[in-house]
């Protein structure tokens, strides 16, 4: 089998995670895409929405998509979980014979930290969501995405715009809810 790896916090998830499985989908030849919401991304030191919660908005998001399964293996890990401990987990679990990682143009600049990172490489092979027009590597499998959107700008301007449709009043209420406790508001 054929599969790919798509991993984030997805705090929350927006419509460039939408935009990003449905290239993928498209463009690479394969029979599964796995999407992993993590528990904690192991590069930072915590999250805002809980692991669960993040998690089942992925799920509602993705539950009509063919080929795409949601696995909850990190977040019930309860830590930050390094990729290559999943891309290891999905290779005893499921008969694969070529792995795509997807991920953000963000990561590129520290892709040499992960950890494993040669073990890794030699797992997978890299596809790159891209978020911005600019030159990347030639070795790399580019889905090139035109939607600048990260999941940081979207919890500091909650514009809705950049919300799936699908779980737009979930995470608003959520995050209004926590915003107002924040803040001391009872309205």
């Amino acid at each position: 089998m054929n599969a790919a790896l798509f991993g984030g916090s997805f705090d929350p998830p927006h419509t460039g995670h939408q935009l990003i499985v449905q290239k993928a989908l498209q463009e690479l030849d394969i029979d599964k895409l796995f999407i992993v919401p993590a528990y904690l991304n192991p590069f930072k030191k915590n999250f805002f929405a809980p692991p669960e919660k993040r998690y089942k908005w992925v799920e509602k998001l993705f539950k009509n998509y063919p080929k795409v399964e949601v696995l909850d293996f990190e977040i019930k890990k309860d830590r930050a979980v390094p990729t290559i401990e999943t891309v290891k987990y999905l290779y005893r679990t499921y008969d694969i014979d070529k792995l795509y990682l997807i991920l953000g143009d963000d990561n590129l600049e520290n892709l040499h930290k992960w950890t494993e990172y040669e073990k890794l490489k030699n797992m997978v092979t890299f596809v790159v969501a891209t978020r911005y027009k600019k030159e990347y590597p030639k070795n790399l499998k580019i889905l090139q995405i035109s939607a600048n959107i990260s999941s940081t700008k979207l919890r500091n301007n909650l514009d809705t715009k950049f919300l799936p449709t699908t779980i737009l009043k979930d995470i608003t209420e959520y995050y209004k809810e926590k915003n107002d406790k924040q803040t001391g508001s009872d309205n």
